[in-house]
């Protein structure tokens, strides 16, 4: 018993009926090729600016700092020593020695918890407006 597969009975050529997927994968990997190549290369590293080593000397002294306590009521202290509370041009004359000098002392603000809005402003506004470029808020945990 065999199996007939085709018709032995005629010449003719049987005309192929199946798609031709030689071309088509040809196209694909080349698709392939180039999403591979154009995809970045990923990489696990981090990219840090490092600093540079600098051989020079450390500075000979510890930057000198000016600390201004500004009290619930308005009353300031420089370095310790109390400056009453609406004596702006006072504090003006010492922020504008501190901006004078040519390497700026820090400044470090440290307001009370309880003191009004305005008195810590018109220490910076002053500051600002005299030119001194290093002043910070210190103290800032009591206001968590």
């Amino acid at each position: 018993m065999a199996m007939n597969v085709g018709n032995s009975n005629s010449d003719e050529e049987e005309v192929m009926v199946d798609i031709n997927t030689t071309p088509l994968i040809d196209v694909m990997l080349v698709l392939l090729i180039m999403f591979i190549i154009t995809i970045p290369i990923q990489t696990h590293a981090v990219k840090m600016n490092m600093p540079v080593p600098n051989n020079a000397a450390p500075p000979p002294k510890p930057p000198e700092i000016v600390r201004i306590d500004v009290d619930f009521d308005g009353t300031i202290g420089w370095n310790g020593e109390i400056i009453e509370a609406g004596n702006r041009a006072a504090i003006e004359t010492r922020l504008r020695a501190v901006a004078a000098q040519a390497d700026q002392p820090e400044v470090h603000l440290r307001p009370n918890k309880l003191v009004t809005y305005k008195h810590v402003a018109m220490i910076m506004a002053s500051a600002q407006r005299l030119g001194v470029t290093k002043i910070g808020i210190v103290g800032n945990e009591q206001f968590l």
